[in-house]
């Protein structure tokens, strides 16, 4: 009997193997003791042995406490196998998210309408004599709304669906309002507002919520608005932001959705906003007890309300809730074309019991060999649960891979895409900008040998540990959303250990680049890994063995570049990135490489430029230069105060805990990226030897990134399926059909794979 186990990894996993083996083979004496006792067989005790096999099966499987064996004979000797866990094909019902008991939850239901303006909504432009408000406060104005559920518990307990058991308090403060007055409310799900204090009879003061038991993270904003009144400026002014810098300094305007002109005129979400200006304020926030105070940011803007008496909502960028995604999937996992194709499963539950969702895309069919030969791509998005924008992207590559267009079909073909749409739904559930209910950033964590603290991100690395020594994973890239740059980038790792190894890790944003010209920059790309980021997902998937690890980031503006320069991303936009992705993956494993030998050069036309430009020559075949010394830090948010342990556990000082070190002395943080980089400089200024590594720039056949099994797989099919980019310098522009549906959904919206490119030039 031929029986296949794999490599144990660990203590635990090499007793149950053992255990395994060991009731296997006592299982197969047994059987062939009963066998040759039974040599003159006829019909009744053939019979007689499909029974007894079939009880040898149900005790095996007993003996080793499962349901998943699978045994079966070929030529009167076992096959071993394990049944597919049950796949969730399909919702019964949608589940109503689960939210701490100390939040209150209003029982309205919140629905927007998808919508995208006709043209591209530019930014606002600064005429210089925007006026900054001046606080006034609660002593001088009047509290109109205030809720206090963010300081009512210093850590999380336990959830419950609806939140708190308790009647739903008024959040009015006030009972002198006038007609004039807005309602304000934000108990719903993903809503972010604590207070609001009128100070002027148009003139509003907001406070938002910290990240649920912290301090810190105050930037994601949704709440609504009632009793407007059309034709009077309202001014609100936000004034609890923690971050030095904003979109908002470069034009980025606040979203606005009126619930009558989504019903009368079906327009939804749309950029609103005049006399925008971001700045440093008088306030000042002590992120803990122990901690320095640090400054604090407002936000101002203006703006009319397009009727009276109307319903409307603001918002940070467009909403993308729990519910959203449970309805999502609920609507591919009840079309039967996709079912064929798609497998939907619960990863693991949340602290507060949410489920997390996995979604496994691959096509079915050619068997189980030639699905152990298909290369694996991991996807995960809201990490971050105020980045709504990644989901955005992951629901437009979801429709493109669930499409019935001839490339996705092809992707399906060649790869298993593993895809983790929503890592952090009790953030998401709570409106939290950055963190999980442990209080602590989970793309920080990733590392972590805390499970029932982490669950979402210890559950995602050890899918990701297993995918890895079964199999080759040839790339895992994380949706986020950036506030500090316009475009789309990546952030990704740099292969710095082998000095033989070509800078293929730039080779796919830089055909991101190529494929959306207008929307993704690659300029902004960087690829330094850096020790505070050790703990993120892109590091530690990279650390893992992915070559090709990265993070995805989506500005909360729009676009610096082509015919789109100035203009805010709608949802379609976001959507239409997660298609470009799914293009750029079938690029890069094109069997044609020309498409690489092409960016292999441009990469070393720039690289050189940079170590030119850095150390004042031309890059020779014995100059040694590290690559990271060409860069930058990777200017995302410094969440270090939001690692370590959580905060649950920081109430337990006598514990002794997995993951505490002993304390060292910390270094003195610098608190902008403009003291940063310029300590960078002055680094690499006074190095007499910069740090070695050698860079052999030559683009050759025997460095691609490309896997053999991978081209011969694709070879037969992608021919026939694929456009290819004009190589004169001009890549080719596909056209983003309208709004997508899946397969077997009446639409004139409908998402295919069809492009209209240029045809002058020589094609690649």
């Amino acid at each position: 009997m031929n029986m296949r186990t794999s490599t144990p990894r660990t203590p635990h996993a090499e007793r149950a193997s053992s255990v395994a083996v060991s009731a296997i083979r006592n299982w197969w004496n047994t059987y062939q003791l009963e066998k040759s006792d039974t040599n003159d067989s006829n019909t009744e005790e053939d019979e007689e042995d499909s029974a007894g096999r079939k009880l040898l099966s149900i005790n095996l499987n007993q003996t080793l406490r499962t349901r998943q064996l699978l045994v079966d004979f070929d030529a009167g000797r076992p096959v071993l196998s394990l049944k597919a866990p049950p796949d969730l094909v399909n919702f019964p019902s949608i589940s109503r998210p689960r939210w701490p008991i100390e939040c209150e939850v209003i029982s309205d239901t919140v629905h927007h309408i998808e919508w995208d303006p006709p043209e591209p909504e530019p930014f606002y432009q600064s005429t210089g004599h925007e006026r900054k408000a001046m606080g006034a406060g609660e002593e001088r104005g009047k509290v109109v709304y205030c809720i206090h559920q963010a300081t009512k518990h210093p850590f999380f307990s336990c959830s419950r669906v609806g939140g708190s058991r308790r009647p739903i308090k008024s959040s009015t403060y006030d009972a002198n309002q006038t007609d004039f007055t807005l309602e304000f409310e934000s108990r719903f799900e993903s809503g972010n507002l604590q207070k609001a204090v009128q100070v002027g009879i148009y003139d509003y003061e907001l406070t938002l919520q910290t990240d649920m038991y912290t301090k810190k993270h105050t930037q994601w904003f949704y709440f609504r608005v009632r009793n407007t009144k059309a034709g009077v400026t309202f001014r609100f002014t936000i004034i609890n932001l923690m971050k030095s810098s904003s979109l908002y300094s470069q034009g980025m305007r606040p979203l606005l959705y009126s619930e009558r002109a989504a019903e009368e005129k079906g327009v939804g979400w749309h950029r609103t906003g005049s006399n925008i200006t971001y700045y440093r304020n008088d306030n000042q926030n002590s992120k803990s007890k122990t901690s320095d105070t640090v400054a604090l940011y407002s936000l101002t803007w203006t703006l009319q309300f397009p009727s009276d008496s109307d319903t409307c909502y603001l918002a940070h960028c467009y909403p993308y809730t729990y519910s959203h995604l449970q309805h999502y999937l609920q609507r591919i996992s009840s079309n039967p074309a996709v079912v064929s194709y798609c497998k939907l499963r619960v990863l693991c539950h949340s602290l507060a019991g949410n489920a997390v969702y996995v979604v496994t895309i691959s096509s079915r069919g050619g068997g189980k060999v030639e699905n152990r030969t298909k290369k694996v791509v991991v996807l995960t998005a809201r990490v971050h649960p105020g980045e709504t924008n990644g989901s955005w992207m992951m629901e437009g590559l979801l429709d493109f891979l669930l499409g019935d267009s001839e490339d996705a079909q092809l992707l399906r073909d060649t790869f298993i895409f593993k895809v983790v749409p929503m890592l952090n739904p009790d953030g998401v559930v709570v409106g939290n900008y950055r963190c999980s209910l442990a209080g602590r950033d989970l793309n920080r964590n990733y590392k972590t040998l805390l499970r029932d603290s982490f669950p979402c991100v210890w559950h995602t690395r050890n899918m990701v540990e297993r995918l890895v020594a079964e199999t080759d994973v040839v790339l895992y890239c994380d949706f986020h959303g950036h506030n500090r740059k316009n475009n789309v980038f990546m952030y990704g790792c740099n292969s710095q250990g082998n000095a033989s190894l070509k800078p293929h890790e730039r080779i796919y944003p830089l055909m991101m680049s190529k494929n959306a010209t207008n929307k993704f920059s690659f300029k902004s790309c960087k690829f330094r890994v850096q020790k505070s980021k050790e703990g993120t997902g892109r590091v530690t998937m990279w650390r893992l063995g992915i070559k090709n690890s990265y993070t995805m980031e989506a500005t909360f503006g729009g676009s610096t570049l082509g015919d789109r320069k100035g203009t805010h991303f709608t949802t379609r936009d976001l959507k239409s990135i997660g298609f470009y992705f799914c293009d750029t993956l079938l690029d890069y494993c094109d069997p044609d490489s020309t498409k690489t030998t092409y960016c292999l050069t441009e990469l070393t036309a720039i690289l050189r430029k940079q170590v030119r430009e850095r150390i004042g020559k031309d890059l020779s075949t014995d100059c040694k230069i590290s690559v990271s010394d060409l860069e930058t830090s990777t200017s995302g948010s410094n969440s270090s105060d939001s690692d370590g342990l959580p905060v649950h556990l920081l109430s337990q000082p006598h514990s002794v805990h997995p993951e505490q070190t002993p304390l060292k002395g910390k270094k003195k943080r610098l608190r902008s990226r403009k003291d940063r980089n310029a300590l960078q400089a002055t680094r690499v200024k006074n190095k007499t030897q910069p740090k070695v590594l050698q860079m052999n720039l030559q683009p050759t056949e025997s460095n691609f990134p490309h896997d053999n099994t991978v081209q011969e797989s694709m070879r037969e099919t992608h021919g026939k399926h694929r456009k290819k980019w004009q190589i004169n310098g001009l890549f080719r522009k596909a056209v983003i059909p309208p709004s997508t549906t899946l397969p077997g959904e009446a639409s004139q919206d409908k998402m295919t794979a069809d492009f209209h490119i240029p045809t002058a030039g020589p094609t690649g």
